[in-house]
């Protein structure tokens, strides 16, 4: 099993290009698997491992079982904000991405790790969970929601700090996790985040009351990303 991961940091990038990088690994990494199989185990060549770290410009995406009618603006509205909105192909609900906010995008053949979405969502989880310790916040999950949340426990008032959404094929990842470290959280104003109507969304500056050195924050999510999956991260400017 291959737990090399190449690492790339695309810096601010916009949403269209991302995702057509996106599907080209993907893509690649699935056909590498396909041709495998018809070659002996003594010729199969490794699958292939990628980590993206982004931001983008302000965008709404819905995924696939996400309800239209929870974006609150229209399209014309949005476009006149300079905001883009996609419908696109991985799980969950309506959400947004913009400067400031940690965008991951795993693109992993869970073939080298475990074969199984539930516990590559909840390792996801457990590496921003810990992110959030590291800034002195208790962050944790609640029980049939995806993502990371403050005050999981007694849901006096919880809000979610990182929301999650992948798609996979032939055990091929793709999408992932956007973590709000210094985001514009009036954004999410224009949308039912997530399709849930009565939970907040926060950001790490929001919590800890200042903005954060990003590059930092990232820096940790990366490290407790290979711990927790036990990879080895290769620094990368252009696709191994």
């Amino acid at each position: 099993m291959n737990k090399e991961v190449f690492f790339q940091d695309w810096g601010l990038r916009d949403y269209q290009s991302s995702w057509d990088e996106q599907e080209r690994t993907l893509a690649a990494v699935v056909a590498r698997k396909v041709e495998n199989r018809k070659l002996p185990e003594a010729e199969q060549v490794p699958t292939s491992n990628y980590l993206f770290f982004v931001q983008h410009p302000p965008v709404f995406t819905l995924g696939k079982s996400g309800k239209p009618e929870h974006l609150l603006q229209t399209e014309p509205e949005l476009e006149s904000k300079g905001i883009h909105y996609y419908k696109i192909n991985r799980g969950g609900d309506i959400t947004f991405h913009g400067p400031g906010q940690l965008v991951g995008y795993p693109i992993l053949d869970l073939d080298n790790f475990k074969p199984d979405i539930h516990w590559y969502m909840r390792t996801l989880e457990e590496a921003i969970i810990r992110t959030c310790a590291d800034y002195g916040l208790a962050a944790g999950r609640i029980d049939g929601l995806t993502g990371v949340w403050l005050d999981y426990l007694e849901q006096k008032n919880p809000r979610k700090i990182c929301a999650m959404g992948v798609k996979a094929s032939r055990w091929v990842t793709m999408h992932g996790f956007a973590l709000n470290v210094n985001t514009e959280l009036a954004f999410f104003d224009y949308i039912v985040p997530c399709g849930i109507e009565d939970k907040a969304v926060t950001s790490l500056a929001k919590e800890v009351g200042h903005e954060l050195d990003f590059n930092e924050v990232a820096q940790r999510v990366k490290t407790h990303l290979a711990e927790l999956f036990e990879m080895t991260i290769i620094e990368s400017k252009a696709h191994a």
